[in-house]
């Protein structure tokens, strides 16, 4: 199992100027500020893009405003949300009055956070916990598939999946309480 830095652990090593870390800041929400942009707002493919490159630019720049370390993933979502609204308004110059929001926007940044979440609780996992859970769930293979491609049996496959569950659920209570009292 390898160890993950926490929000705030990376967010420090950024304020203290290390360049690695700021790249493993983009790594690590690139395809959240991006799936904000295109799912929840709904922006082109290129829009997306300019907004995704001008959150981190702001972000790098901004840092400092930030009080607490731990709270960069809702701080990146208001910083992208905030940019997102700004290129429909601008994008819709000619139209007459204020532009409402996209509907569900609360929404799909909920089910980005909680994907997210999952995703980072997956890291925690064993090579071989990720590998079942991902080929049972994302790549939705059978039992037996996956028995073939890992040369066991079927039924171990199940039981594997079962005790990789619990660890996942262990990780997410000592992650996100809330979400997991939530059911999410």
């Amino acid at each position: 199992m390898h160890v993950v830095e926490t929000d705030a652990q990376l967010v420090a090593r950024c304020r203290a100027g290390d360049d690695d870390a700021w790249r493993e800041l983009v790594d690590r929400f690139s395809r959240y500020v991006y799936a904000i942009s295109a799912q929840a707002f709904r922006l082109s493919e290129a829009d997306a893009e300019d907004v995704f490159q001008e959150v981190f630019a702001r972000a790098y720049e901004h840092l400092h405003r930030l009080r607490d370390d731990s709270a960069i993933r809702p701080w990146l979502a208001q910083l992208t949300r905030r940019l997102c609204l700004d290129t429909i308004r601008s994008g819709a110059r000619e139209q007459v009055g204020d532009l409402p929001e996209p509907r569900d926007v609360d929404d799909t940044i909920t089910r980005l956070d909680e994907a997210l979440v999952v995703h980072e609780a997956l890291d925690l996992l064993s090579k071989d916990c990720r590998e079942i859970l991902d080929r049972f769930f994302a790549q939705d293979e059978s039992y037996r598939r996956i028995g073939e491609a890992l040369d066991l049996p079927p039924g171990t496959i199940a039981s594997r999946i079962s005790r990789c569950l619990v660890k996942l659920r262990g990780e997410l209570e000592g992650r996100n309480p809330a979400a997991v009292e939530s059911g999410g």
